[in-house]
């Protein structure tokens, strides 16, 4: 959703996109990020989607599942460069 280099922060448009295609079918969406629950929410809101999602967290260390990541259903990792094809 957004890059950061240095001080600045670049906004990723096809996945701002992304998003709001995505709730607008239904989708429940977290957002999380390795700066905390607090910034997710924040950049969240700095770009206009903080209503997309269910929820914001702090990337995981350790996450604790009876499935792997890739068997949960209906479950998919888009990558930022490859939101616009997703």
């Amino acid at each position: 959703m957004v890059r950061s280099v240095g001080t600045k922060r670049i906004p990723m448009p096809a996945v701002i996109a992304r998003v709001r295609a995505l709730h607008d079918q239904g989708v429940a969406l977290y957002l999380w990020s390795s700066g905390g629950a607090e910034y997710a929410r924040a950049s969240a809101i700095e770009f206009g989607i903080e209503g997309c999602f269910a929820g914001f967290l702090p990337k995981p260390d350790v996450y604790i599942d009876d499935q792997a990541v890739h068997e949960w259903r209906y479950c998919q990792h888009v990558l930022p460069g490859n939101a616009d094809s997703a």
